[in-house]
């Protein structure tokens, strides 16, 4: 009797515990919907956090978007504080009720990805360049707008279900914002000198 007791309070606290869900920001504003926010120009600060909390790369991104028919189409150019450059373009397909998905030339298949209210979940595979070795790991993005100009973006990048680190993104459109002042890759180069 008792050890039901203590299993059915621990299937509880368990079930307490359970992940952030889409539908959690169902009702939220501003409405996120990408291919309305993404249009145009955005710049984006982010860096890499390790599971130790150590932060391991800073970079900048530029990104130009458009509509080339019903896809969006996103060109990102990466400033790595390092001075490493890369770039990535997605195609991004709004598939209806929400449900999105995507491609770029250095993900693994197909990204997936689901909107509702301020929120995005955007999942893939990503082959990730470790010293000489190769590692496909997982990436999970949550994106919350704050408002018409600002998103934020937390990603849990995972590889055997193992969390190896996360992301931290944040999105502002330069066009509404004025001067975007210094980039972080900039001031890691000025201050190395």
């Amino acid at each position: 009797m008792i050890r039901t007791v203590l299993a059915a309070v621990m299937l509880c606290v368990i079930a307490g515990c359970t992940a952030m869900k889409i539908d959690d920001f169902d009702g939220t504003a501003p409405a996120f919907v990408p291919e309305d926010y993404f249009l145009g120009e955005t710049r984006a600060w982010g860096l890499f956090q390790d599971r130790f909390g150590t932060v391991r790369r800073e970079f900048v991104v530029d990104i130009e978007g458009r509509m080339e028919g019903d896809v969006l189409v996103l060109d990102e150019a990466f400033r790595y504080a390092d001075g490493e450059r890369d770039q990535r373009t997605w195609h991004i397909r709004p598939l209806g009720d929400g449900r999105y998905e995507g491609e770029a030339d250095d993900i693994v298949g197909t990204a997936t990805g689901v909107r509702e209210g301020k929120a995005m979940r955007w999942t893939y595979l990503f082959d990730l360049a470790v010293g000489d070795r190769i590692w496909r790991v997982s990436f999970d993005d949550w994106m919350f707008l704050q408002d018409e100009t600002v998103m934020i973006n937390r990603t849990t990048v995972s590889k055997w279900g193992f969390t190896l680190g996360e992301v931290y993104i944040f999105f502002k459109k330069p066009e509404l914002s004025g001067a975007v002042g210094e980039t972080a890759a900039q001031a890691s180069q000025d201050a190395a000198q």
